[in-house]
């Protein structure tokens, strides 16, 4: 079997695996979900690591605390506190990765890019605040981690416009949009049309996330 051959099977079974997940939040199937939830990160990192010859530390072990992110937040009841450290130190490396693509920008550029992620924070911050109780740390602590991520992506871009950055910038803001509606809701108000967005966006932005690290052979 070619290298090719390969990285198109791990892509296909982690298409399948991706679809049955958001299939099995579409129809409530809580059985389904533990069976193929925590196996979305495993069948990426495969995808990933069949398509490069030297593997990036810090994408790696971000996908490895989005693993346990997963696994922690199918109990959201007792487990959300856990999850919520887990994608908290995905996104630490994910930022840890994105800086080292950039060149050195300036104070007022860093905060020019930052605004559109804080205002989106904020607005968030604003909805849910008054149902947070002892969560209003982790959370705060928690969107400024995402809003970094955020900031790294577009000034990466901003640095250089190409496909792959594209796909970085991308995958960052749908992840952030994910989380965006996990906390709408969990603190503001449960939908279940919520629950099928987060899954669809998360899956699709790490997916991107990991294409554009591929396509910079880094």
């Amino acid at each position: 079997m070619t290298k090719q051959t390969k990285i198109t099977v791990a892509s296909i079974v982690f298409l399948l695996v991706a679809i049955t997940d958001i299939y099995a939040v579409i129809i409530q199937n809580k059985s389904l979900e533990f069976i193929f939830k925590p196996l979305l990160m495993t069948t990426l990192v495969i995808v990933y690591l069949l398509s490069v010859k030297k593997a990036n530390f810090w994408l790696v072990s971000a996908l490895f605390f989005s693993f346990w992110g997963d696994v922690f937040l199918l109990d959201k009841t007792n487990y959300f506190v856990f999850g919520l450290g887990s994608f908290l130190i995905a996104h630490i490396m994910y930022i840890k990765m994105t800086t080292k693509f950039l060149k050195t920008a300036s104070i007022v550029k860093i905060l020019k890019t930052s605004i559109v992620f804080v205002a989106l924070f904020s607005v968030v911050l604003f909805l849910i605040k008054d149902n947070l109780g002892e969560m209003l740390v982790p959370v705060i602590v928690y969107g400024i981690a995402i809003s970094t991520f955020g900031t790294c992506t577009l000034l990466n871009y901003l640095q250089e416009k190409s496909t792959a950055n594209t796909w970085l910038l991308l995958g960052s803001i749908l992840f952030i949009a994910s989380d965006s509606l996990i906390a709408l809701n969990n603190f503001y108000s449960p939908k279940h049309f919520f629950d099928i967005a987060i899954i669809t966006l998360y899956v699709v932005s790490q997916y991107l996330i990991v294409k554009a690290v591929i396509l910079k052979k880094v």
